[in-house]
Parts: structure tokens; sequence; C-alpha cells
């Protein structure tokens, strides 16, 4: 399966983006799916999961409030509603998901429940 995100860009802080992610090669609605970033010198950290239903959503506290994560079964989708944004969030995004149809949304808010990473796109906030 790959995964491909996509809508990052140039904001100014306090502006919105969203972002979006694509899955080809299989399905993955009944996948969890995270998002995730990494800022320059920083490991990559954990954002927003969604359960595959849609039903579960998790936040960092970071974003908790500001950002809305979202799917689309239908259309193989997942999205990352970004508003009120600030320098901090800059960073390069990424979808990700687990081989596991079944696992349960926890697997997805740690890097080592990921085994497939999307391509990244870079938010950018400027202050």
């Amino acid at each position: 399966v790959q995964l491909q995100a996509s809508g990052g860009g140039l904001v100014q802080a306090g502006g919105s983006l969203r972002l979006s992610c694509a899955a080809s090669g299989r399905t993955f609605s009944s996948n969890p799916v995270g998002w995730f970033r990494q800022a320059p010198g920083t490991e990559r950290e954990f954002v927003a999961a969604i359960s595959w239903s849609g039903g579960s959503t998790w936040y960092a506290d970071s974003v908790r409030g500001r950002f809305t994560i979202s799917r689309d079964n239908a259309k193989n989708m997942v999205y990352l509603q970004m508003s009120s944004l600030k320098p901090e969030d800059t960073a390069v995004y990424y979808c990700a998901a687990p081989t596991n149809a079944n696992a349960p949304i926890v697997v997805v808010t740690t890097t080592r429940g990921i085994d497939y990473w999307g391509r990244g796109t870079q938010v950018t906030v400027s202050s």
C-alpha cells in the first residue's frame, strides 16, 4: 500500500490548512490511521489518530482543540483540518497506518505501531 499526504504549504500564524492522505494499492478502510509530524532536528511525533470507523479520535495535547482528523472510507481518504496554526506547527506531516486492519486506535499513536508511512507534506507557519 502507498500513502500520499498532500495539502501542505505556507500559511501565516492563525491561519488554516487541510491535509489529505490518499491510499493506493489496497483499501485501508478497516485500518486506524495516524498523522505524525517531524520538524528539523527533532523526532517524529504523534499528532492525531482515527479509528477505522471514524468513531474514535485521539489528539496530541499540543493540537487538541485546533486540529480535527476525519476520514471518508468510500474514497479511501483521511484528512487533517488544521486551524489556529502556530509557528511551532511547522514540520513535515506524514500519514501512517499499521498492517493489521483490526488494530486498535492506540496502535497508531506511536511510531512503533506503524508499518506504512506516506510521503510527507511540508507545513510552514510564519509568525
